[in-house]
């Protein structure tokens, strides 16, 4: 394997490395779900996806043609993952599950609770 390889697989997996480390410490840090929600969601995906990218360069270096099954996951993830993260909100919300006082945006939380659904265009 040429040296250039080795450097790059490594530097994306000390990326994604430090990028997991992150999201778990915060995810194991932060007080409250509404502040633990963006450590998994933003760091932790950045950290898969360097492991990934890493994944993809090594396996079409070995095959001698591109890997598609890491990209097909990174792109899995990058679009799960916030959906996840908007459902898991939107549950605590829903169970009225309480912020801690220094939580940003609690006004906004009640009226997000509060609000009614859309209505279809055909009854307006």
């Amino acid at each position: 394997m040429p040296f250039y390889l080795e450097i790059i697989i490594c530097i994306c997996l000390l990326i994604g490395g430090i990028f997991l480390l992150i999201g778990s410490y915060g995810l194991a840090r932060l007080p409250d779900i509404y502040m633990r929600l963006h450590a998994p969601t933003k760091a932790s995906t950045l950290g898969i996806t360097g492991v990934l990218v890493a994944s993809m360069v090594y396996q079409s270096h070995l095959k001698g043609a591109f890997s598609v099954q890491e990209l097909l996951i990174t792109l899995f993830l990058l679009i799960t993952a916030p959906v996840a993260a908007n459902m898991i909100a939107k549950t605590a919300l829903h169970y009225r599950t309480k912020a801690l006082d220094r939580t940003h945006g609690q006004e906004l939380m009640e009226t997000i609770r509060d609000r009614e659904s859309p209505k279809p265009p055909s009854e307006s």
